[in-house]
């Protein structure tokens, strides 16, 4: 396997088409913890078939919260993980200051926490989320809470690093959410987000503006936008950082292949991963902006969904999913 993740920017080759179909000191200052949340608020709200959180349910939040986005979010994390060789973040958080805490702004199933506490244990980790979907059995260093990040933030400490992976759409107000995270970071702390960003893309003719995949991906747009809530959002992260503060700001761009058409090893191998991700998820993705905000029935949306999957495992259709790293520093 090559050693260097894919760049947005680095053409990728297609194939031949020849084959067939925490510890007890970051507890003590955490007034809400996982174990003291009340059942009435654990509880799950169903629609579609499927389950989305409960607490501050008005957020209108589209991803589900069921077993099979606990997977996919897991699977996602391994994605990652093959994307940037198995390293957790690409910033130098820990290498220039000691980390004493550090917050997973959006920790869904907690993944990327635990892994972060156990390769840190000298770092109080703090995962805060809307959905109470982590596990019960943690490393000693690592606390979940459920929490609205969109809510002015009430920490009594402050943090040396903060990581966002996958919460574009999660957020109306990105610079406030950015004002925020420099507030509660300590000098020379770093923040790093990591997100998708839309539409899928091509470098070549073979996405048609006539496709059911694109036709996908501007539906996904326009609804988000009209929640106020738009998942392009990474395209302007690097200058919204530099706006609040931060400094040596970075941006980094990179492919997921939506399956195994390129010819590099290791993309094909990125691709084979995306497709997984992405066909599996393409109903939760939708059903919520579908049925909530541009107004199709269930049964309308899943067979639209179907013809997006179609597409979705073509090798024909050279398509990629832009990930684009972000981070920055807060100066000393």
């Amino acid at each position: 396997m090559a050693d260097n993740p894919i760049p947005v920017d680095a053409p990728l080759v297609a194939e031949a088409d020849d084959w067939s179909d925490v510890d007890s000191g970051l507890g003590s200052s955490i007034v809400i913890s996982m174990r003291s949340i009340a059942e009435s608020i654990r509880k799950h709200r169903e629609e579609n078939g499927r389950t989305y959180h409960k607490f501050k349910e008005e957020k209108g939040y589209i991803l589900p919260n069921d077993e099979t986005e606990i997977d996919r979010l897991d699977l996602q994390h391994h994605l990652f993980g093959l994307t940037f060789n198995n390293r957790l973040h690409l910033c130098p958080a820990g290498k220039e200051n000691k980390l004493h805490r550090a917050l997973d702004a959006g920790t869904g199933t907690g993944i990327w926490a635990i892994d972060f506490a156990d390769e840190h244990p000298e770092c109080e980790v703090l995962g805060i989320d809307l959905s109470p979907m982590q596990p019960s059995f943690l490393p000693p260093n690592l606390v979940f809470q459920l929490d609205d990040l969109e809510e002015p933030w009430r920490f009594n400490f402050k943090f040396d690093f903060i990581y966002t992976r996958m919460m574009t759409g999660a957020f109306s107000d990105w610079p406030k959410y950015f004002n925020q995270a420099f507030e509660n970071l300590n000098p020379g702390g770093y923040i790093e987000l990591a997100d998708c960003t839309y539409p899928f893309i091509a470098d070549d003719p073979s996405l048609s503006k006539d496709s059911a995949l694109t036709k996908w991906c501007q539906l996904m747009m326009d609804g988000c936008a009209a929640m106020g809530r738009p998942i392009d959002s990474a395209v302007r992260y690097k200058a919204q950082l530099e706006d609040a503060g931060f400094t040596d700001v970075v941006e980094l761009k990179y492919k997921w292949p939506l399956n195994r058409w390129p010819k590099d090893k290791k993309a094909k191998e990125l691709g084979m991963w995306t497709h997984e991700n992405m066909y599996g998820g393409l109903l939760g993705f939708s059903l919520a902006i579908f049925t909530r905000i541009l107004g199709w029935t269930r049964e309308g949306t899943e067979v639209f969904i179907a013809e997006v999957q179609k597409e979705v495992r073509d090798h024909k259709i050279h398509s990629y999913a832009p990930i684009y790293v972000v981070y920055g520093k807060k100066p000393e």
